[in-house]
C-alpha cells in the first residue's frame, strides 16, 4: 500500500455513538474528512440531525439510547436495515457522575457503569454480524473504545464510578480483542485526557488554568483527537491489538506529581 493511503478511510463504513458533540463529533468529522461514510448516534434526535446537517451528506443522524441492551439492539438493527456491513465501531458514548462517597448514590454507580462498560460489549455484540461481514486480518474491521486516563490515574475528583467504568473498559478491550481478533475485528482503547467538551466542562471552561498541570501546556484540540483516532480506525494500526492509546499531552506518562479535573 502507497503510504499516501495509510491513513485514508476511502469507502469505509463507520459508526460513532455519542456522534453528535465532543470528542464523538471530532471523530466523526475526521473520518468523514478521510472518505468513511459515518452514522453518528445519541439519545437526543435534534443535536444528532444538527450535527449532521453541519457535517455534510456523509454524516447519517441515527439517534438511539445505547443505555439498555435494548437499545443496543435496536441500533444495531436499524444500522442491519441500511447497511449490509460495517468497518469501523466508536463506542463513544459516556457518562460521569461526582459525589462525596459518604453520599454517592447506586443511582450515579449504576448509569456511569452500564453506559460506560456494559454498553460497548453489548453494541458491539449486536454489530459482530455487520463488523466481520467484510474483515480478514488483511482488511480488518475496528472497534475503538473510548476510555479515558482516568481509568489508568486517578483524578483529584470524587468519580467514583467514573474511575472504575474506564479501568474496567481498557481492561475489557484486551479481553475483546481476544475473541475477535479470529474474525479479523481489531479491538482498541483511545484513552483522551484534557479535551473541551460537556464531560470535561473543566477544560471547556478554564483550559488556561487546566493546561498548567499538562506537561504539553495545552489542553488537547480537534487535530490531536482527530490524528488518533484516524490512527486507530485506518490501515496504519492494522497491527495493534487490545492496546490502549493514551492521548493526554503528557499527564500519564510524562507528569511529576500533578493532576487536574477529568
Amino acid at each position: 500500500m502507497s503510504l499516501s493511503k495509510l491513513f485514508s478511510l476511502e469507502g469505509r463504513v463507520a459508526l460513532v455513538t455519542g456522534g453528535s458533540r465532543g470528542i464523538g463529533k471530532i471523530i466523526a468529522k475526521a473520518y468523514i474528512e478521510q472518505g468513511a461514510k459515518v452514522y453518528i448516534s445519541s439519545r437526543k434526535a435534534p443535536a444528532c440531525e444538527e450535527t449532521a446537517a453541519e457535517l455534510g451528506p456523509n454524516c447519517i443522524p441515527i439517534p438511539h439510547d445505547v443505555s439498555t441492551v435494548a437499545g443496543c439492539q435496536a441500533l444495531a438493527a436499524d444500522i442491519a436495515a441500511r447497511e449490509d456491513h460495517l468497518d469501523i465501531l466508536v463506542n463513544n458514548a459516556g457518562a460521569a457522575w461526582g459525589a462525596p462517597f459518604e453520599e454517592f448514590p447506586e443511582s450515579g454507580w449504576d448509569k456511569v457503569m452500564d453506559l460506560n462498560v456494559k454498553s460497548p460489549f453489548f453494541l458491539t455484540q449486536a454489530l459482530h454480524g455487520l463488523l466481520k461481514r467484510q474483515a480478514s486480518h488483511d482488511r480488518p474491521s475496528k472497534v475503538i473504545n473510548i476510555t479515558s486516563i482516568d481509568g489508568l490515574r486517578l483524578n483529584p475528583w470524587e468519580t467514583y464510578s467514573y474511575h472504575a467504568s474506564k479501568s474496567a473498559l481498557i481492561y475489557l478491550t484486551k479481553r475483546m480483542a481476544a475473541r475477535l481478533v479470529k474474525d479479523g475485528i481489531i479491538v482498541t482503547s483511545l484513552a483522551p485526557g484534557a479535551f473541551a467538551s460537556e464531560m470535561n466542562r473543566a477544560a471547556r471552561d478554564h483550559g488556561d488554568e487546566v493546561a498548567k498541570s499538562i506537561p504539553m501546556r495545552r489542553i488537547g484540540d480537534f487535530d490531536d483527537m482527530a490524528g488518533a483516532a484516524i490512527f486507530l480506525a485506518s490501515r496504519a494500526s492494522d497491527y495493534v491489538v487490545g492496546d490502549t492509546l493514551v492521548v493526554d499531552g503528557g499527564l500519564v506518562n510524562a507528569a511529576l506529581g500533578t493532576s487536574i479535573e477529568p
